[in-house]
């Protein structure tokens, strides 16, 4: 996992002298790749043990390590801005709005290889074998969250699990209380502090329900009630304050979930799959030739009549 992504994830749970580290490590990795640990405690305003301790945080033996770490990340955006694939940075109020279109598109690209990238694939697994033999799942978000715990729910709900989602505080308590083994709680939260949903998870967890948490932080307060955790990597930009970049990496690990519990049972679920393609087919309007008196096209109901637009 790229070091800048472990510094994002990390981020909200560290003090703030190390919260000054990180924040000096993202703004220049390069910069801070070259600098000894002397000149980076100054320009944080911080000293040399505070340093060592966000290292620590992130896992790394010391200071070396983070500025080998460092040095290969740069290495990576230099390459991109190199082959002309970069359009990273701060939206500004002088960008055109073909500027403002890469460093969006940019920024959300990178957010989904680098979810890819962070994704734990025994942590997913664990995560696809309990919905695949669940009794019932139930999906909690608010907001934005509350948007792809629905996307998660319908693509279940084709594969035949049985599966709500509740983005109303009250009504997810309620039927997390409902909730007993065998059964699955999802929490969607992308800082992981929503307190409605972190609530929700703690009641279907004292039920007996498998628990399975998704945040873009690690150390976040819904991780403490998860059994399985799922993190994305999401980089925000100017007026993107989580609702926009933290979706679009979120619905990467909902596709890993669906297609993992599809795959489970691969020929029930194309069978699945394929009945309710076939019947949303059948509401489509099917466009027939132009009647030749009228010169206007005509379309087939589901009914059986023909009508003319």
């Amino acid at each position: 996992m790229s070091i800048l992504i472990r510094v994002r994830g990390a981020l909200p749970s560290l003090r703030p002298a190390e919260q000054r580290v990180a924040e000096a490590v993202l703004a220049d990795p390069a910069g801070v790749s070259e600098r000894s640990i002397t000149s980076l405690a100054r320009l944080c305003r911080t000293s040399e043990t505070t340093v060592l301790r966000f290292c620590r945080a992130l896992g790394l033996a010391g200071y070396p390590e983070l500025r080998i770490a460092l040095a290969r990340a740069a290495q990576g955006e230099e390459n991109d801005r190199a082959s002309g694939t970069a359009s990273d940075g701060e939206i500004v109020e002088t960008d055109s709005l073909a500027e403002m279109v890469a460093k969006i598109t940019y920024a959300d690209q990178r957010s989904i290889a680098d979810t890819g990238a962070a994704v734990d694939v025994a942590a997913l697994a664990a995560a696809v074998d309990a919905i695949a033999k669940a009794r019932r799942v139930d999906v909690y978000g608010v907001g934005a969250s509350a948007l792809v715990g629905q996307e998660l729910h319908g693509k279940l709900h084709k594969l035949g699990v049985a599966s709500c989602v509740w983005a109303d505080p009250h009504a997810a308590l309620s039927s997390a209380a409902g909730l007993g083994s065998g059964d699955v709680a999802i929490g969607i939260s992308h800082t992981g502090t929503t307190i409605d949903v972190i609530d929700a998870l703690r009641v279907a967890r004292t039920r007996g329900a498998t628990t399975v948490g998704i945040t873009n932080f690690d150390r976040a307060p819904l991780v403490a009630q998860s059994d399985v955790v799922l993190t994305t990597a999401a980089r925000e930009t100017t007026f993107r304050t989580g609702a926009m970049s933290s979706r679009v990496s979120q619905l990467v690990l909902v596709d890993c979930l669906f297609t993992g519990v599809a795959m489970r049972s691969y020929d029930r679920s194309v069978s699945a799959l394929d009945s309710a393609r076939a019947v949303l087919r059948a509401r489509h309007t099917e466009r027939h030739e132009r009647p030749a008196a009228l010169g206007r096209p005509a379309f087939a109901r589901t009914d059986g009549l023909t009508v003319q637009a």
